[in-house]
C-alpha cells in the first residue's frame, strides 16, 4: 500500500523501545507531588501516564474500548473511551503505572520491530486516509508517545527533549498532514509550499498541488510559492495545538504567499 502523495515512507519500528525507556526514566525521576500536576488540559501527569498505558494495552489487542455511541464521532468516541480509560485507573499507585507501562511498553516496542510496513494498518484521520499504510499509522503512535511524554516533562518544568532523532522522527510524521491540512485550499497546479523546520531535528517539507489534491509526492520545482520556516519547537506544538496557529504564523519566517503560508501553519497532526 502506497499512497505516494504521503510522500516516502517512514520506519518508526525502531524508536520505540527507546521512546519506552524514556517515558519510564522520566516518570522514575518524579517526585509524589509531581503527578498530581496539570499536563494536558484537564489531565493530570498521573493521567497521561494512565492513558499511554491505555494506548499500550489497546495496540497489543487487549484494551478498554466500547463500541461507538448513537451519532457520536470518531473524535468523540475517542475522547470518550480515553477518558473513561483513565477514570477507571485513577487509584493506580505511581510504582504499578510504572512497572506496567515498562512491562507492556516493552512488548509493544517488540511487536512493533516485526510489523510489515507496507500492510493496510488503521486510518490516520489527521493525514485524511483510512486505511492508511502500516508505516503511518506505527509512526502516528510513535508521535503520540513521545507528545505525551513531552506534556509530562512541560508539567514537571523540564521542557522539550532534545534528542534530535526522535524529534526529527515526529515532526517528519506530523508534517504528513500538509496534504489535509492544505485539502481546502485552492492554488493552480504545480503550486508549491515549503515547510522549514530549523533546528536540531529539524527538516523541509515541500507539498505540491495536483489535478487530484495536494501531494508530498513531488519533486521540489525551482523556487516555492511560499516557504513557512519555524523553529522546531513551534512547529511539533503548533502540530499538536500547544500553540495556537495564529502565534504560529507570528513567529514564522515567510517568503512568498501570505495565504498559503497562513494555510500551512494551520498544520494539525493529532485528534482534536
Amino acid at each position: 500500500m502506497r499512497p505516494t502523495w504521503l510522500g516516502r515512507p517512514i520506519d518508526a519500528r525502531a524508536s520505540f523501545e527507546a521512546e519506552g525507556r524514556a517515558l519510564v526514566d522520566t516518570l522514575r525521576g518524579l517526585a509524589p507531588s509531581d503527578w498530581g500536576r496539570a499536563a494536558a488540559g484537564e489531565w493530570t501527569v498521573h493521567d497521561v501516564a494512565a492513558h499511554v498505558l491505555g494506548d499500550y494495552y489497546g495496540r497489543l489487542g487487549h484494551g478498554y474500548r466500547g463500541g461507538f455511541a448513537d451519532g457520536e464521532s470518531l473524535e468523540g468516541f475517542i475522547h470518550r473511551t480515553n477518558q473513561e480509560w483513565v477514570e477507571l485507573h485513577a487509584e493506580d499507585s505511581p510504582a504499578a503505572l510504572i512497572g506496567d507501562l515498562e512491562r507492556e511498553g516493552g512488548r509493544l516496542a517488540r511487536q512493533f520491530a516485526v510489523a510489515d510496513l507496507d500492510a493496510a494498518a488503521l486510518g490516520v484521520s489527521w493525514a485524511g486516509i483510512d486505511p492508511a499504510p502500516a508505516w503511518l499509522d506505527i509512526a502516528r503512535e510513535f508521535t503520540e508517545y513521545w507528545t505525551h511524554r513531552q506534556q509530562i516533562r512541560y508539567a514537571t518544568g523540564l521542557g522539550t527533549d532534545p534528542e534530535p532523532r526522535a524529534l526529527g522522527t515526529v515532526l517528519d510524521t506530523f508534517m504528513r498532514a500538509l496534504p489535509h491540512t492544505l485539502r481546502h485550499t485552492p492554488a493552480p497546479t504545480g503550486t508549491q509550499v515549503q515547510v522549514i523546520a530549523d533546528g536540531p531535528g529539524g527538516g523541509s517539507w515541500t507539498v505540491t498541488a495536483t489535478a487530484e489534491r495536494w501531494s508530498l509526492g513531488e519533486a521540489p520545482n525551482g523556487r516555492p510559492t511560499a516557504a513557512v520556516e519555524l523553529d522546531t519547537e513551534t512547529l511539533w506544538r503548533v502540530s499538536t495545538r500547544a500553540v495556537d496557529p495564529a502565534d504560529a504564523l507570528a513567529r514564522a519566517h515567510v517568503r512568498g504567499e501570505h495565504r498559503l503560508a497562513e494555510a500551512a501553519c494551520r498544520v494539525l497532526s493529532i485528534v482534536y
